[in-house]
């Protein structure tokens, strides 16, 4: 188990996250008092095989909208909620959650990148409060991870957004620094 606290780069934020390895796979929980584009609070809940590919997510804004979602582990989502398949989710192995860095430790994990080596990636993007549009249901979003040192550095490249950052990691995958995003703070 690790036990890790991140602030929003302005240091107003803090989110509290618990990864569970639970022998058969992991477990990511946290809680977040977010400020990046306005206030929220939320509660998530992501479930992995050992192979780190997604399998269950739970996201709750305190105040908001529910998101339960489920996949096969190979591409292939399920609404639990609306009782409904998610084919604009196919072939999507990883959830990316807006509000947390947590979620880029499993392609960091499932892809074992080697030095200079990057792999494209579609993931199910979930979104912060102010970007949901309709449905709470994750979107499909391109992405890439470029590993710079094996188990410690990674170039995150969010190309449906025009975005890229390189994540410092520890030795569970999980990210230390995101410039401009999030930063870890020390638990007392």
């Amino acid at each position: 188990m690790a036990v890790v606290r991140w602030n929003d780069w302005e240091g107003h934020g803090l989110e509290h996250c618990v990864r569970i390895d639970t022998g058969d796979g992991l477990t990511l929980e946290g809680v977040v008092a977010g400020t990046r584009h306005g206030t929220y609070g939320g509660h998530y809940f992501v479930r992995a095989d050992s192979a780190f590919r997604t399998r269950e997510v739970r996201l709750e804004y305190v105040g908001g909208p529910l998101l339960h979602v489920e996949s096969d582990g190979i591409g292939k989502w399920y609404d639990v909620i609306g009782n409904r398949e998610l084919p604009n989710l196919a072939d999507c192995i990883d959830v990316d959650i807006g509000i947390t860095p947590a979620t880029n430790t499993l392609p960091i994990k499932r892809l074992s990148l080697g030095v200079g080596e990057s792999r494209d990636i579609a993931a199910a993007y979930v979104p912060l409060p102010d970007q949901i549009d309709g449905d709470f249901l994750p979107q499909r979003a391109q992405q890439r991870y470029t590993c710079l040192v094996p188990n410690q550095k990674y170039r995150y490249e969010g190309i449906f957004r025009n975005f890229k950052a390189e994540l410092e990691v520890d030795e569970y995958g999980l990210v230390i620094d995101y410039p401009d995003t999030f930063r870890r703070t020390r638990l007392k």
